[in-house]
């Protein structure tokens, strides 16, 4: 382990008490691959998954290996229609496992989520039976104000690129507190607790992904 990653595991370690304090757990992972491992060998067979949008899931590997194995997958991505889309949603509520990352943590353990359609949110709040968050050490904020400002200063500008959404952030490269049509930060939800005790996991890694 080198000195970064003895770090990271000592903040992480921190963190994962003060998770389980809020009825949620952590786990910490020196790197993607083995974090990877863990989380599939937590999802039974035929387990129903879904997902949102989240760059630090694709650049785990954990969506690669999830479209290889012996799952009933609910891509909201492959509808064809704004209808099939609808449809799909409803079916991602229901879903056994819905897989995500945190666009903050704060050294506390809450966790802080900005969001465009609100989707990806509303599953972490309620729905899916099991919510799983894969976190790049690059996440972590001190407190909720600095996840926010990490969030729209950080976060939004270079996803409003990937996205092509027209907004201030993707023209100057920071939040301009837009309510333009393409604005990605209409819910701001602030989780300090799971109601249902586990249901949200958290899996730490001492790496950067994701924005």
């Amino acid at each position: 382990m080198t000195h970064k990653q003895a770090a990271f595991a000592a903040a992480a370690q921190n963190m994962i008490k003060h998770l389980e304090k809020r009825g949620m757990e952590g786990y910490f992972f020196e790197n993607s691959a083995s974090c990877v491992d863990a989380v599939l060998s937590s999802i039974p067979e035929n387990s129903s998954i879904s997902w949102g949008g989240s760059e630090t899931i694709k650049e785990s590997g954990l969506m690669d290996k999830i479209r290889q194995g012996q799952y009933k997958l609910i891509d909201r991505f492959s509808a064809s229609s704004p209808e099939e889309s609808r449809e799909l949603y409803a079916q991602s509520v229901l879903s056994d496992y819905y897989l995500m990352s945190s666009n903050a943590i704060t050294l506390s353990g809450e966790l802080v989520n900005i969001d465009g359609s609100g989707n990806r949110v509303a599953c972490l709040i309620h729905g899916p039976k099991n919510v799983i968050i894969l976190a790049g050490m690059n996440k972590i904020v001190t407190d909720i104000g600095a996840g926010i400002e990490r969030v729209r200063n950080f976060a939004a500008p270079p996803n409003a690129n990937r996205l092509n959404r027209q907004t201030p952030c993707l023209a100057n490269g920071s939040c301009g507190d837009c309510l333009s049509p393409d604005c990605m930060c209409n819910q701001i939800v602030i989780t300090r607790r799971s109601g249902i005790k586990g249901r949200i996991k958290v899996y730490f890694i001492a790496e950067e992904l994701g924005y």
